[in-house]
């Protein structure tokens, strides 16, 4: 029931008991009207409703410790963090070969990286040993056999077919490969045109064993100079000495 139906309620009710009671004061006990003067006057006080205090809002609960406090809503989605770079982002440069990894590559055993020497020997006779050692700081490949020319020969001597190794020489650094030279015949029955000669060179071979690559070398021969004919030849580039020797 609203509060103004009550209030309306309660005014008629307090003038109608008014009502009754002038009437009863009017009245003898005939029945006759009596001259009863003025009516008094009856003051009805209105009901007044005291007005309806509204609810306290609810505080708002207290966050927990460490729970991050709401924002308030903006109406726009929050803008997503980027996590991989802008597409303009430049790429890195590709990185350096050092100096020492690059070094690493094997290269080609020749005369400016090697150092040889030739010397005679007594076993077998008339023979001379090629030592060509490894003075560079990378690997190097020793490929075919030397191309030797003594003194002022127009053509380099013949290499033995059947000394050919398994595999290159491949010498690391500080290491050395080895190759003899059939300076004349045994007997002295097989050669011709024999001399003395004071100078040597050697020339190295490619991967194609036909082409002279890199520099020369000139090893130093006996002073009493060495004897060489035409049975002249020599041998495959090997790994070990003995190998160089038994031809």
């Amino acid at each position: 029931m609203s509060v103004r139906t009550s209030r309306t309620r309660l005014i008629t009710t307090a003038v109608s008991v008014a009502i009754a009671a002038l009437s009863m004061s009017a009245c003898n006990g005939d029945g006759d009207i009596k001259s009863a003067g003025p009516a008094p006057t009856v003051t009805v006080t209105p009901f007044t409703a005291s007005p309806t205090t509204p609810a306290a809002p609810a505080s708002p609960a207290a966050p927990s410790a460490g729970a991050p406090s709401a924002a308030a809503p903006t109406g726009k989605a929050p803008a997503a963090t980027a996590s991989k770079p802008a597409a303009n982002t430049p790429a890195s440069p590709a990185p350096k070969v050092p100096a020492a990894a690059a070094a690493a590559n094997p290269s080609i055993c020749e005369g400016s990286n090697t150092k040889t020497t030739a010397a005679p020997l007594n076993r077998p006779v008339n023979h001379m040993l090629l030592t060509v050692t490894n003075i560079g700081s990378t690997t190097c490949y020793l490929h075919g056999y030397p191309a030797v020319r003594f003194g002022e020969a127009q053509s380099v001597p013949p290499v033995i077919d059947d000394s050919k190794p398994q595999a290159v020489v491949t010498l690391k650094p500080g290491e050395s490969g080895y190759a003899s030279v059939n300076l004349s015949s045994t007997d002295g029955t097989d050669g011709s045109n024999g001399h003395t000669v004071t100078s040597l060179d050697v020339y190295f071979h490619g991967p194609s064993g036909n082409e002279s690559v890199g520099a020369g070398a000139h090893p130093s021969l006996p002073a009493k100079g060495t004897y060489v004919d035409d049975s002249l030849k020599v041998t495959y580039w090997q790994q070990s000495m003995d190998d160089a020797v038994s031809w």
